[in-house]
């Protein structure tokens, strides 16, 4: 099944300039495999060393936090769509 995948600006280089993207996957971790397969370079910015999802990126599924589901191995359905949005830190 395709998943629609929202790509932050600062990604975009990777899809060349696309804001989203089609992709296939049944769990977060597949898709973002899938990702990586489609734009290579993707899986290093969103996955540290241990192939988890880095702590300052946020994926959310339908606007819930992946984290507070199943992380990588949460499932996907047709219709879903996936957010990244990087962590933002400031503020004094």
């Amino acid at each position: 099944m395709t998943i629609a995948v929202r790509i932050p600006t600062p990604l975009r280089k990777l899809t060349a300039g696309a804001d989203e993207v089609a992709i296939e996957g049944a769990t977060i971790g597949a898709l973002i495999d899938n990702l990586e397969a489609a734009h290579p370079g993707m899986k290093e910015r969103l996955c540290d060393e241990n192939g988890e999802i880095r702590r300052f990126v946020n994926v959310y599924l339908n606007d819930e936090d992946v984290r507070f589901l199943e992380g990588r191995n949460t499932a996907l359905k047709s219709g879903d769509e996936v957010s990244i949005v990087p962590a933002i830190a400031g503020g004094c």
